[in-house]
C-alpha cells in the first residue's frame, strides 16, 4: 500500500528553480528580523504605535470609504479609547472581547486596550448562539467592546457569560430596536459618547510598564473548519515580528499601500497586514467585506500595492468577466495561502507579472514556510534543513500514526513521500522564534505537541497538515490530516483532487471530501460544485475531465450540485456537515449524481444506479 496521497494535477508552467544559496539568503534575512524583539523587553504594540505616530505623524495609516486617518489620529484615538475603558475599570492584564466588523473603530478600540495593557480576544462577527457563547466562555473575558452591527448576534445568544457589554455606535448599520431591547439588561450607556468626550492627550504607560513582549496580546480564534474554534494566543513580540519579518520579505516603503478585504478577528488581517503596514509606515486600505465586483475599483481608486489572499478569494476574482484594463492596476505583491497551481498561472496570465509570496503555516504555529522564490504552486521552500525547525515526518493514513524506527522515533520524509508537517517547539529565553504559545485550553495546547519525536525530551508543534516536497526542497500542500481518505486501498488527497478538477468549465466552486460506504473499507470521494450563474452542470464533460487529470480510485464517486458552498467566514471550504449527511438524497434537496463508468458519465442518484456502481445505499 502507498503511503503517498498522490493524484495528477492539471498542468502548469514550470517555474525556474533559483539557486538555493539566493533563496536562503531571503531567509536568512527573515529570521535577522524575526530576532528584534526579545521575549523580556518590555515593549508593546502600543509602544510601536505610538513610536510610529511620532515618526510618521500626518501620513495615512488608515483609508476608509473616502475618510483618512492619520497615524497621529489614529494613535490619538487610541489614546481616547484608553482613557474611556480605564474609567470604565479595565486594567493591565485582563480580558476584554471585541466583536465589531471592519471600520476604523476596530483599529482604535484594538490599540486603546493595548494601551492598557488589556488582552484583546477578537470575536467572529458571524457567529451567535453556541458557537458565541464558546467564544466568550474560553476567553474569560470581563467585558465586551461591541460594535452595534454585531449586536443582533449577542441578542439572539442568551446563554452567555454575564459581562458588560460597552456598545460602539455603527452609522452604517444601525441595530434594530428589537434586538437593543433583548440586550438592554447588559448595555452600559453608549460608549461612543463617551470615548469622544475623552482626552485625545497620551494615555499614562506606566500602568503597562511591566508588560513583557513574550505576553499576550491577542486571542483569535481559529477557523473552525472541523468543529468549535479555539483561542490562540499572540504575544505582542509575535505580532510585531510577524510584521517585522514581512517588511523584510516584501520590501515595504511608506509608499505601500495594504488591502485590507479579509475579516479583521481572523489572523492574516489582523496580524500580517495590520503589523506589516505599522512597522513600514504604510497606509491600510479597509474594507467591510471582501467584494468581487469592487475588488479591482478599490485597488485602482486607493493605488492599493499590497493585498492578503486566503482560500477561494482568487477563484472567485478569475471567476468574474475578462475587462479590458485587468492588467491596468498598481498591484506588485500578494501574500498569502490556498493558491493552486491552476490558478495561480491563471491570474499571472490575466492581470500581469505580480509577486506572489505563497505561504504554509496557521494562527497558533510555530513555524513558517514561504515561497520567496514565485515558484508556481509551492507553499514554500526549505534549502537547508540546519536553518529551520520545521520537519516534515512519515505519517500513515490507514492507521491515522505516524511510522516510528526500531528506537521508537519518527521518521523523516524524502523528496516526493507525503507527511506531516511540525516544529521543534523553542523554549529559550532570550529566542522569540520557534515558540508554541498555545490555545487558552491547556489541554487544546497539549493535544498539538508531539513529545520524544527524534530524541528523548524533545518536543515538536503538530500542524495537523500533510506537505511534500520535490528534489529542489520546494514543499506543496497535500491536505489536512482527516480529509485525506483511502479508497481501494490508496490515499486520495481531496486538495489535490479539488485542483485537479477546478477548472471544469461554469464551476464556481468545487469541495472534495470522503464519505463512508456500509461494508466497504475507507471511503469514496464526492465532489459538492457550485456553478456559476447561468451555468449547469455537464455530467458528461465533468466525467470526461476526471478521465483526463485523474486515477480512477481518485475520481469523485457522487456529484452534488449545491446552490451555495459551505464555507467559514474567510472563505475556506467546510467539510464536516457534508460528510455527515453523505449521500444520502433523504439529507438534502440539491441535485446528486452517481459515477457511472459503463456510460463514461454521471446519472442522477437512483438505487438502480448505486446498484450499478457496486454501492449500497447511504447509512
Amino acid at each position: 500500500m502507498s503511503d503517498s496521497a498522490v493524484v495528477m494535477n492539471p498542468p502548469a508552467a514550470r517555474s525556474k528553480v533559483v539557486p538555493r544559496e539566493e533563496t536562503q539568503a531571503k531567509l536568512d534575512a527573515r529570521s535577522r528580523a524575526a530576532n528584534l524583539i526579545k521575549p523580556a523587553d518590555r515593549y508593546t504594540v502600543a509602544d510601536r504605535l505610538e513610536e510610529q505616530a511620532a515618526r510618521f505623524g500626518e501620513r495615512d495609516f488608515l483609508i476608509y470609504g473616502g475618510r483618512r486617518f492619520s497615524y497621529a489620529e489614529v494613535d490619538a484615538r487610541a489614546n481616547q479609547v484608553a482613557h474611556a475603558l480605564h474609567a470604565r475599570g479595565l486594567r493591565c492584564g485582563d480580558v476584554c472581547a471585541l466583536a465589531m466588523e471592519n471600520r476604523p473603530e476596530f483599529f482604535f478600540y484594538w490599540f486603546g486596550l493595548a494601551k492598557l495593557g488589556v488582552v484583546v480576544a477578537v470575536i467572529n462577527t458571524q457567529v451567535s448562539g453556541r458557537p458565541l457563547g464558546h467564544a466568550l466562555e474560553s476567553t474569560r473575558a470581563r467585558a465586551v467592546v461591541l460594535g452595534e452591527e454585531c449586536l443582533e448576534n449577542f441578542a439572539l445568544t442568551p446563554e452567555r457569560p454575564a459581562q458588560p457589554l460597552y456598545v460602539v455606535a455603527d452609522p452604517e448599520k444601525p441595530a434594530a430596536a428589537e434586538h437593543r431591547a433583548l440586550a438592554s439588561a447588559d448595555l452600559s450607556a453608549d460608549l461612543s459618547a463617551e470615548v469622544e468626550a475623552a482626552a485625545r492627550s497620551p494615555f499614562p504607560r506606566e500602568g503597562r510598564a511591566e508588560v513583557r513582549a513574550e505576553e499576550t496580546m491577542l486571542l483569535i480564534f481559529t477557523s473552525g473548519t472541523t468543529g468549535l474554534p479555539k483561542a490562540a494566543r499572540y504575544s505582542h513580540m509575535r505580532w510585531m515580528s510577524s510584521g517585522d519579518v514581512m517588511q523584510v520579505t516584501l520590501e515595504v516603503t511608506p509608499d505601500d499601500v495594504f488591502y485590507c478585504c479579509l475579516p479583521l478577528y481572523h489572523g492574516a488581517a489582523a496580524t500580517s497586514v495590520t503589523s506589516t503596514a505599522l512597522k513600514s509606515g504604510s497606509s491600510i486600505v479597509v474594507r467591510r467585506k471582501f467584494s468581487t465586483r469592487e475588488f479591482w475599483t478599490d485597488v485602482r481608486a486607493n493605488g492599493i500595492t499590497i493585498f492578503q489572499y486566503i482560500g477561494e478569494i482568487c477563484r472567485y476574482l478569475l471567476n468574474a468577466p475578462a475587462q479590458a484594463n485587468d492588467r491596468d492596476h498598481s498591484l506588485r505583491a500578494m501574500l498569502g495561502a490556498g493558491l493552486t497551481a491552476e490558478t495561480w498561472t491563471r491570474w499571472l496570465e490575466r492581470f500581469g507579472p505580480i509577486q506572489i509570496f505563497e505561504g504554509w503555516g496557521s494562527t497558533e504555529a510555530n513555524t513558517a514556510v514561504i515561497n520567496v522564490d514565485n515558484h508556481v504552486g509551492s507553499c514554500g521552500r526549505i534549502p537547508d534543513w540546519n536553518k529551520t525547525n520545521f520537519r516534515l515526518v512519515r505519517y500513515d493514513v490507514e492507521t491515522e500514526s505516524h511510522p516510528r524506527d526500531e528506537n521508537g522515533h519518527y521518521l523523516l520524509c524524502q523528496p516526493g513521500e507525503v507527511g506531516e508537517g511540525i516544529a521543534f517547539i523553542v523554549n529559550h529565553p532570550e529566542i522569540g522564534g520557534g515558540r508554541f504559545e498555545g490555545y487558552t485550553s491547556e489541554e487544546a495546547t497539549e493535544k498539538k505537541i508531539l513529545r520524544n519525536v527524534f530524541t528523548e525530551g524533545d518536543a515538536y508543534w503538530s500542524s495537523g497538515d500533510l506537505l511534500r516536497y520535490d528534489e529542489d526542497g520546494y514543499f506543496y500542500f497535500v491536505d489536512r490530516i482527516g480529509d485525506t481518505f483511502r479508497w481501494k486501498s490508496e490515499n486520495v488527497s481531496t486538495a489535490e483532487v479539488a485542483d485537479a478538477l477546478s477548472d471544469c468549465t461554469g464551476v464556481e466552486l468545487i469541495n472534495i471530501y470522503g464519505v463512508k460506504v456500509p461494508g466497504h473499507e475507507g471511503r469514496a470521494g464526492m465532489a459538492a460544485i457550485v456553478m456559476q450563474p447561468g451555468h449547469a452542470f455537464d455530467p458528461k464533460a465533468f466525467y470526461a475531465l476526471t478521465e483526463a487529470r485523474l486515477p480512477r480510485y481518485a475520481a469523485p464517486q457522487f456529484v452534488r450540485v449545491s446552490s451555495a458552498a459551505d464555507l467559514t467566514t474567510t472563505y475556506k471550504l467546510r467539510k464536516v456537515d457534508l460528510q455527515r449527511q453523505g449521500y444520502d438524497d433523504k439529507a438534502f434537496d440539491d441535485p446528486l449524481y452517481v459515477r457511472d463508468e459503463a456510460g463514461a458519465t454521471y446519472v442522477p442518484y437512483s438505487a438502480e444506479a448505486l446498484a450499478r456502481a457496486g454501492l449500497p445505499p447511504f447509512a
